[in-house]
Parts: structure tokens; sequence; C-alpha cells
């Protein structure tokens, strides 16, 4: 499954961001790339060591795992700290594959979800779509700012070289609950049904049914 969420940010928050952004330091983004997708890699990421860093970490996350829609859909267990990345003058990331595993000692998680929350205006870069190659083709990606697509790990992907402006995004990996992505797109859809049904009807016997399906298939699945 792959999803759109829009409104993760406000646009004040996204504003505010941009200027912390501005402020900060970059480095090489290689500097985080396996050795394969380092050949391919061409970007610019935060430094992650700085007060300014952790800061908008903690607020991205926060507003990450509070939206209900992104709870629903990645199930987080844990989750990597969030890397701004930046694209400019021709800057690209080419097909790769995200590592299975990132982090290290009691930090280590396994890659089920990837997500990229877009931070730029789209009319304010020419370039810069996050392009996935599904089993339906390639699919193009380039959201309004404060709005992030989800999708699996597994997912070969690229980034289309920026010809115009800047691409600044916050990116990050989930270690979900739901290992497998045909079942966490299962629950979703349940949820969803479930919600709409609540919020049109109230709790009634339908939604009880759901809701008691929707927490055992979780019971059935769920990895802790």
């Amino acid at each position: 499954m792959i999803l759109c969420i829009g409104n993760l940010l406000t646009p004040a928050q996204v504003s505010r961001i941009r200027s912390e952004l501005d402020a900060g330091q970059f480095e090489d983004g290689r500097k985080t790339a396996g050795w394969h997708a380092r050949l391919v890699k061409n970007n610019e990421q935060m430094a992650s060591g700085s007060d300014r860093a952790q800061a908008l970490r903690a607020e991205v996350e926060a507003a990450l795992t509070g939206h209900p829609v992104f709870q629903m859909a990645v199930r987080a267990r844990k989750m990597t700290p969030i890397i701004f990345s930046r694209y400019h003058d021709g800057m690209t990331y080419g097909n790769h594959v995200d590592d299975p595993v990132m982090g290290r000692g009691e930090n280590r998680i396994r890659t089920d979800i990837s997500f990229t929350l877009f931070l730029d205006d789209p009319e304010s870069y020419d370039g810069g779509e996050l392009v996935t190659d599904t089993t339906a083709g390639e699919q193009s990606y380039k959201l309004p700012a404060g709005s992030a697509v989800v999708y699996p790990s597994s997912t070969l992907h690229r980034v289309e070289p920026v010809t115009r402006g800047q691409r600044r995004v916050a990116i990050g990996w989930i270690q979900s609950t739901i290992r497998d992505p045909a079942q966490r797109e299962v629950l979703f859809d349940l949820d969803t049904a479930r919600r709409q049904i609540f919020e049109r009807e109230g709790k009634t016997a339908e939604f009880d049914l759901l809701t008691k399906s929707l927490a055992n298939l979780q019971r059935f699945w769920a990895e802790i």
C-alpha cells in the first residue's frame, strides 16, 4: 500500500521548519547511504547532532505519530531518527531500495515502511519527483508542503534531478507491529470503514463487530 497523507504539518509549522533548515548546517548525504546507494546518491542532509536538528526531528515526529491516518497506515513499533534532506543544482538519488535493517545495537530496526514528508511547495522547484517502481508501473509523487507519501521499504524508488530551486524533505523508516504489507492494508481498510460508520451513525452494532474483528486480527498478526 502506498498512501499520500495531506496536512501532516500546518502552514505555520512548514514555514518555521524551512527557516530553521535555512539556518542549519548540511553535509554530504552519502554519509548515511549503503555502499551501493552511494553510487547514485547526490544530495545533502542536515547535520544530525545539533540542537536545531534534534528539535526539528522531535516536532516532525510528534506531528507524524499524532496523526490518525499515519497511525492507521504504519502501526509503528519503532522509528529511525528523522533525516532532513536537501536537493538543488541537479542533485538526484538514483534507483535504490532502502536497507532492510538500520541502526546499531538496541537501536536496530527492521525497515518495513518508508516515508517522505515534503517541505517545499511543488511550484517552487522543478524536478525532484519521488518515483516508485511498482507492479502497476512507475508512480510519481510531488506533494504539497506538509504532505507525506508512505510506502513499503521494499519498493525500488528514486528521486528525479532537481533543475530549479530546492527540494527539502523529512524522511524516515518504521518497523511496524504488522510486518506484512498486505495485512497492514487489510487493517487500514477495516479501521477506515469503522471510523466512517462511527462518524455517520455512532456506536452501532456494526461498528462493534468491525472493532472486534480489527482487534482480533491485530492479535493474530502483531509482532511486539
